[in-house]
């Protein structure tokens, strides 16, 4: 297994526009496990291909259920609104809050180019929209209503904490 190196905030890289995927063979299964790897070390929850410098169409994703791949994923449908504070390995260091859909249902492929489809909610969502962004070029500082400091969020457990139940 090799980690792949992560892109930051600047680099050309997480501006494109990533190609579709149309080769599934024995190198594309090696890349997802070095993305998965990857995202895995950096203590991440998710990784697109361009993030680690491939323009190509597929993410990994692992809120805490277990590895999912996605080849080409498409969102064909979304309802509700979520806002919520997200961070990126991309974008060391920050936070912003970000209101995207609650819930989606997404087309992808597998590493052997089978189709299916997952309806996901909660951070599983998130998760899966935040890295489809990446595909398009779009970082979560580009959809941020503002930043979040962490003086913020030592403000927002402090106030969590004097609620009574």
């Amino acid at each position: 297994m090799s980690k792949k190196k992560i892109f930051t905030i600047g680099a050309k890289e997480l501006r494109v526009k990533a190609n579709p995927i149309t080769k599934f063979d024995t190198r594309l299964g090696l890349i997802l496990r070095d993305m998965a790897e990857t995202m895995y070390e950096a203590e991440g929850i998710g990784l697109a291909a361009p993030q680690v410098g491939i323009a190509r169409r597929m993410i990994v994703v692992d809120v805490g259920e277990g590895l999912m791949e996605f080849i080409n994923p498409e969102i064909i449908a979304s309802s509700g609104e979520c806002g919520m504070g997200e961070g990126c390995l991309s974008v060391p260091g920050r936070r912003g809050y970000v209101i995207r859909p609650e819930k989606v249902t997404v087309t992808a492929q597998d590493q052997k180019g089978k189709h299916f489809t997952v309806e996901a909610d909660g951070l599983l969502a998130r998760c899966i929209q935040h890295e489809i962004d990446h595909l398009d070029g779009i970082l979560y500082v580009d959809k941020m209503e503002h930043e979040i400091f962490p003086e913020d969020e030592e403000e927002d457990a402090d106030e969590a904490e004097a609620k009574p139940e």
